[in-house]
């Protein structure tokens, strides 16, 4: 297949450096004592062909921009939708491979090709050496599953229109981070799940608002088995937020909601502890890690 070759990708951090023959030495000049200049606040740079806004890394996602006349992107083997405008977002899971291959593939036969290092992150692993993984699901939890499992997928399939992806996430919840993305125990040597989302405690009946925009995909008509009551609002091109154990839900399947409106309450319905609120974000079939893309969590919490 022929190909435009890409030779050299800046990226962020690194100095170019000069291939010029060194200059002839000058005269000692007396050095002359200045006021510190005041400090300024480097602009973002774009990173590679692909003018990705963040270095890739597990548990997050980067928005970039396609070469002109692109007909069709893929990431590992993966096609990935694009804006008429040419930008895009890409996910990259907690367990993501080290490296993603970026392809656009142009009207012209050609295509433009471009391999980022995904970096690594260290994520909490909790060993419980006496205790075990909790019990074999009952009769009603299996008897239930499937028909929940249906309506998750049915949710996260739709193909939505909303320009939710574009925007910088806000937190959906106000409290103490109760728990990390990523996090896992491993139970009398038997791993467990990972943690796929942030844990906010908030308390009972506190607010919870749309991180972005988007389109509610699922609102649970009661409560499910793990979940409770569970939202899903997908903020298009393949990204989408959960928010799991509420108390209540105040809005329905179909509609259009906007960052920082009111959607639910913090509650402890389905398989939860006590009352707080799992924010979870998946990219396609990624796993998406929510507490970076929101930033710190406000003072005052």
């Amino acid at each position: 297949m022929s190909g435009l070759r890409i030779c050299a990708i800046l990226l962020a951090g690194v100095m170019p450096v000069s291939c010029d023959a060194a200059a002839p030495p000058k005269a000692p000049v007396k050095a002359v004592a200045k006021p510190a200049a005041p400090a300024v606040r480097a602009a973002p740079q774009s990173i590679g062909v692909f003018r990705l806004d963040r270095a890739p890394q597990q548990g997050s996602i980067s928005r970039g921009t396609v070469p002109p006349d692109t007909i069709r992107l893929v990431m590992n083997g993966q096609d990935v939708e694009f804006a008429p405008d040419g930008k895009f977002v890409i996910g990259f899971g907690r367990d993501f491979d080290a490296t993603a291959i970026i392809v656009a593939y142009l009207g012209n036969g050609q295509s433009v090709s471009e391999r980022q290092a995904v970096a690594k992150r260290a994520w909490k692993i909790e060993s419980l050496a006496t205790v075990r993984r909790y019990s074999q699901p009952d009769a009603e939890f299996q008897a239930r599953r499937p028909g929940e499992l249906a309506q998750i997928n049915a949710a996260r399939r739709a193909n939505i229109d909303s320009n939710g992806w574009r925007q910088q996430l806000i937190w959906p919840a106000k409290g103490r981070i109760s728990g990390f993305f990523g996090s896992q125990r491993i139970y009398a040597g038997e791993p467990g799940s990972p943690h796929s989302g942030v844990d906010v405690a908030g308390g009972a009946g506190a607010p919870v608002v749309a991180p972005a925009d988007g389109v509610v995909t699922l609102a649970a008509a009661s409560p499910f088995t793990l979940e409770g009551n569970l939202l899903i609002i997908d903020h298009g091109m393949g990204l989408d937020s959960a928010f799991l154990h509420l108390s209540k839900i105040h809005v329905k399947q179909g509609d259009v909601v906007k960052q920082g409106q009111l959607v639910g309450a913090i509650g402890a319905t389905g398989r939860a502890s006590g009352p707080h609120l799992h924010w979870g974000m998946k990219w396609n079939n990624e796993r998406i890690d929510p507490q970076p893309l929101a930033g710190p969590m406000p003072l005052g919490q």
